[in-house]
């Protein structure tokens, strides 16, 4: 497991430095950014992605269903002076009658490869409900097939979190290999489940089109950019010919970013 897993605040500050890096300037592509606009995160986290709105004096709202994440995100954005609303909540169990704004911008980054994929469908009809008419929805998520793409990242042993495509065993072999490495109940349970839950490319604009959203535009990353604090390394887009060639582009992808309406 990486520090940054464990020292929270640093996470932060890593995400806040991405989403202004990169979130921001792509989302400004399409939309201008500025004050009183209404930004929501879904799976908002420690709420890092939001700071650079926060910053820009727009309205954010973050939410999550892991309470300590919610009051960490509390804490560090009183820590550095900036408002912040931000809800301890399952996202399937908060009503778009509960919150009568209408959103201008929704984020969600590393969301739906968590989402039962019975409930995908449901996941994203929900999500536009609290779209404005105009508005636009920010996706990020890993390619199932890509080399890290079960999240074995967070493993404590370093077999299992610095070897690559492991994920991709059938599941037996995974489970035991997570065994066999020590890791705890809770991390087998969680790589695991999303390992079921996995969501490719090609899922994803499926989805995509059965709820009748468009896409506007997609990038796929060969280096993440997120990486760029991670590892010290220059994000790069997936070769031209490569991001059109079906199922293959999965195994190369480390991130999608997807604008849909």
């Amino acid at each position: 497991m990486q520090q940054r897993h464990i020292d929270r605040y640093s996470y932060f500050n890593e995400l806040a430095i991405t989403s202004r890096d990169f979130y921001i300037d792509y989302l400004e592509k399409f939309v201008a950014i500025k004050r009183g606009m209404n930004i929501l995160e879904i799976g908002c986290g420690e709420g890092g992605n939001l700071l650079p709105f926060a910053e820009k004096e727009c309205n954010v709202t973050g939410i999550d269903r892991s309470e300590e994440r919610i009051s960490q995100a509390i804490s560090y954005f009183k820590l550095l002076g900036f408002n912040g609303r931000f809800i301890y909540s399952d996202f399937f169990d908060f009503s778009s009658e509960e919150d009568m704004n209408k959103y201008d911008i929704i984020l969600i980054h590393d969301v739906i490869e968590h989402i039962d994929k019975c409930r995908k469908v449901e996941f994203i009809l929900h999500a536009k409900e609290f779209l404005s008419e105009t508005g636009i929805i920010f996706w990020g998520f890993p390619a199932w097939q890509m080399p890290f793409g079960g999240h074995q990242q967070i493993c404590r042993s370093k077999l299992c979190s610095h070897f690559p495509f492991i994920h991709l065993l059938p599941n037996s072999m995974y489970n035991s290999l997570l065994k066999l490495c020590k890791e705890e109940d809770g991390t087998i349970s969680e790589l695991m489940s999303i390992k079921e839950c996995r969501t490719s490319i090609e899922l994803f604009e499926k989805l995509i089109k059965r709820c009748e959203f468009s896409i506007v535009d997609k990038k796929f990353w060969f280096i993440n950019p997120h990486y760029k604090q991670k590892f010290n390394l220059k994000p790069r887009r997936i070769w031209g010919i490569l991001e059109n060639i079906k199922y293959v582009r999965n195994f190369f992808c480390t991130s999608c970013f997807y604008i849909i309406k």
